[in-house]
């Protein structure tokens, strides 16, 4: 009987495992393209743990036959996309579409040499992080003065603006991390205020492909950008450290990154510089030296479909400005022009003492993506940043220790940014911004502030679109559209206001009725409407020649700076006047560039013409006397004008190890309305350099480096008689007349050790001026008092660990 039982028992269980185990299901579905919802034709599957495989057709369909009810681990491969697993529960016949992410390539830094398109269409020059690191103890400007068409606009060798084909501060548009640099870079002193050290490239955008970050890069754009890391768990840095004799001290910079598997990762970088007073090759340059500290955290989560980052940055700036520059008058200006050497020569030192600068500047943004299935990215940034500038002078009593220029400038900004990229012959950017902008003149100076408070409130609108014409050309077009409100709040001297510039009859809007002794306080408003436009073409050919064109139509409107400057800048002499009547800037830009690139040789030619409407310079206009004596007064001034030039690149690969690289830059700039040169635009000049390389030997590197920079014949003249009160007869003050040109050499070595398993060590070994040469730059705010830089030895460690 219990026999009997358990074999009825053993029946009903195999007949309920049969019923249950219906092995007829079907999954179907289909592989497609994440990115433009296109079928991926030859996608393997594989049911893991099963002898189960299937691939898709040419329409991306799948199938698998003869399933039993359960869950399921399905892995997809395919060429050039990430493989992927999901798990499928099958109770019933499936469908599902499985999308795989063909593009993942864009996550990580690819280069790829190839003669099809370039996939731009705009004239570029690109600083990889090999170059930077070279720069690692000095400024951007300086590394950016090493490109063609690039040069730059000093105070001294310590404040260092870069100039793009002759134009500068709020003509240029500098995006770190992907951030508008906002640091009160009206100012031809004011130097970027951005660590070098962070960044991993750095691109110079010369053509007019500049719309989604401005209407108003009339001279162009600088796009600082970091490093994209590949997503896998990982831990590696590196630290730099650097040692010059000219200014006795040096650089350390030390970053720290850590990514994983999963998306995530985070960096961790920090920089401190030093250096005490330089030298010239004949004397000592008394309060030049300068403390550095600079820091910047970024963290985030990377993935093709999704991802953010957070991005802080601090820069802390302490400049010391040449002692021999404080002069006190007009005819101090002209002592040291006619003077060989500075009034000032005190031995070497570290302290910096005034006149000096001193700035602190905060940078955060936190930006988002997210990609949509047969659609594109979207991404969503708020961004702000805060700008502390102080500028000291001499002065005595309770206000020794307090600055003559004392600004506060908050900037925050929201922007969107949709690429449209579903279609594989056509893509569009398109996007919206919103800013508002503080200026805080602080009290307790003791002085009229230079720049007033305001508020700044700015929006705007951009679509720029590419068109692939065929597999070797290539269309953009872009249009902007950007709206600005000033309103400050300012003081006028009465007579100013009523005589001098006749504003009560021009602006009567803007006075508030409330007048106080000789001081009348006025509340301007101005409301500006911009349209820009850019329209580029890209070609290439078979033997491995390209050619853009470029045209672009950039708005800009006059800055704080150039509307309501209203004080004395001691270091030049002059007292600097804005004017409110001043109009937008309005510039037609053209630019070609045929180039050539292959193994061996290449060279790139790029003529550009600019023609500017409305073109704001500072220019001498006389002289005034004040209770420290008499001081030329420059004065912002509207012209038109035009520019053009062209840079020539060319490189040779004589032999295995030797390499020539050489280039040119041409430009002239002229004043239309009064039929003379423009003010402050760079000369001719070369650079030329050899380098050997032999990788086999420790990566040996030695280059010779030759640069030549030709006087600057086209100058206008303002120069201009004064009376001395010493001498009691006019003297004449020439502050036009241009120093001679000058020829530099530099040398440079590196070797790459392994001292370790994991990581090396790279020693560098540079020398700059090598032959002493005594010489003064044109564009060097500083020149009338001073020589340049003397000889000076550098020696670098990188380690990378």
């Amino acid at each position: 009987m219990t026999k009997l039982f358990l074999c009825c028992a053993f029946l009903c269980t195999f007949c309920t495992l049969t019923i249950a185990q219906d092995c007829n299901y079907t999954f179907t579905g289909k592989v497609t393209d994440f990115h433009d919802n296109s079928s991926i034709i030859g996608a393997s599957l594989h049911i893991e743990n099963s002898n189960k495989y299937t691939a898709t057709d040419t329409s991306g369909n799948f199938k698998f036959e003869n399933l039993c009810e359960g869950k399921y681990s399905v892995e997809i491969k395919h060429v050039a996309c990430d493989t992927k697993r999901i798990t499928i529960n099958i109770v019933k016949n499936s469908y599902k579409e499985i999308y795989l992410e063909h593009h993942l390539n864009e996550l990580n830094e690819v280069i790829v040499k190839t003669n099809t398109k370039t996939e731009k269409t705009s004239v570029e020059q690109v600083l990889k992080k090999d170059i930077i690191d070279n720069f690692t103890d000095k400024s951007i400007g300086d590394a950016l003065n090493t490109l063609s068409g690039v040069s730059s606009l000093n105070t001294g060798n310590t404040i260092v603006k870069p100039m793009i084909h002759g134009l500068h501060s709020s003509r240029l548009l500098i995006i770190n991390n992907n951030v508008r640099m906002f640091d009160q870079e009206w100012g031809d002193e004011h130097a970027p205020n951005i660590d070098i050290n962070a960044s991993n490239r750095i691109t110079v955008v010369k053509g007019a492909n500049t719309l989604k970050f401005g209407s108003d890069a009339i001279g162009g754009l600088i796009l600082i950008k970091p490093k994209k890391y590949a997503i896998k768990d990982s831990i590696f840095g590196s630290t730099i450290t650097s040692f010059n004799t000219n200014g006795l001290g040096g650089n350390i910079n030390s970053e720290i990154v850590k990514t994983y598997a999963s998306g995530f990762f985070g960096k961790f970088q920090l920089n401190y510089k030093q250096l005490g007073d330089f030298n010239t090759p004949n004397y000592n340059l008394t309060n030049t030296g300068l403390k550095n500290s600079n820091a910047s955290f970024t963290t985030g989560y990377n993935s093709y479909q999704k991802g953010f980052t957070f991005f802080y940055s601090y820069v802390d700036n302490e400049i010391g400005i040449l002692q021999s520059s404080h002069i006190g008058n007009v005819n101090d200006l002209v002592n040291a022009i006619n003077n060989k050497e500075p009034s000032v020569k005190e031995k070497f030192s570290y302290a910096i003492d005034v006149p000096k600068q001193k700035i602190v500047h905060h940078l955060a943004k936190l930006e988002a993506y997210k990609r949509f299935k047969g659609l594109g990215k979207l991404s969503v940034q708020y961004d702000f940043q805060i700008n502390r500038r102080q500028e000291f002078d001499l002065r005595r009593g309770d206000r020794k220790n307090t600055p003559v220029i004392d600004l506060r400038l908050f900037t925050n900004s929201l922007q969107t940014d949709l690429e449209i990229d579903a279609f594989s012959d056509f893509k569009i950017h398109t996007g919206a911004l919103i800013r508002y902008q503080q200026n805080n003149a602080i009290s307790g100076t003791g002085t009229s502030p230079l720049i007033p408070d305001f508020d700044k409130y700015d929006a705007g609108i951009y679509v720029v679109a590419n068109y692939n014409l065929n597999d070797t050309s290539e269309l953009s077009a872009g249009i902007r559209y950007d709206f600005s409100k000033i309103d400050a709040r300012k003081s006028y001297a009465v007579s100013e206001w009523q005589e001098t510039y006749n504003y009560d009859e021009l602006f009567p809007e803007f006075e508030t009725g409330n007048i106080e002794g000789t001081t009348i306080f006025t509340n301007p408003n101005f409301v500006f409407h911009n349209t820009s436009a850019s329209l580029g073409y890209s070609k290439v050919f078979e033997n491995n020649m390209s050619l853009f064109v470029n045209y672009g139509l950039a708005s800009r409107i006059p800055n704080p700076s150039e509307l309501f400057s209203s004080g004395l800048h001691h270091s030049a002499a002059r007292i600097e006047t804005g004017l409110l009547n001043l109009d937008k800037e309005i510039a037609n830009k053209f630019i070609v560039s045929l180039e050539k690139n292959n193994e061996h040789f290449g060279f790139t030619i790029s003529p550009y013409f600019k023609s500017i409407q409305g073109f704001i310079q500072l220019i001498p206009v006389g002289i005034t006397t004040t209770i420290r004596g008499a001081f030329p007064v420059w004065e912002y001034q509207q012209t038109n004008a035009q520019i053009f030039g062209v840079d020539i690149d060319v490189n040779k690969k004589v032999t295995e190890k030797i390499s020539y690289q050489g280039t040119i830059s041409l430009l002239k700039g002229t004043n239309l309305k009064e039929h003379t040169p423009l003010i402050h635009m760079p000369s001719t000049n070369f650079n030329n350099s050899i380098t050997y390389r032999n990788v086999a030997l420790k990566q040996l590197t030695i280059r010779l480096e030759n640069r030549t920079v030709l006087q600057q014949n086209q100058y206008p003249d303002y120069n201009f008689n004064t009376f001395n009160a010493i001498q009691q007869k006019d003297v004449f003050v020439d502050i036009s007349t241009t120093p001679p040109g000058y020829s530099l050499f530099n040398f440079s070595s590196s070797a790459v050790f392994k001292p370790f398993k994991k990581g090396d060590l790279k020693l560098e070994f540079n020398i700059d001026n090598l032959l002493n040469v005594s010489y003064r730059e044109n564009l060097n705010r500083l020149r009338y008092f001073a020589d340049e830089l003397g000889r000076n030895f550098n020696i670098k460690l990188k380690i990378n660990y």
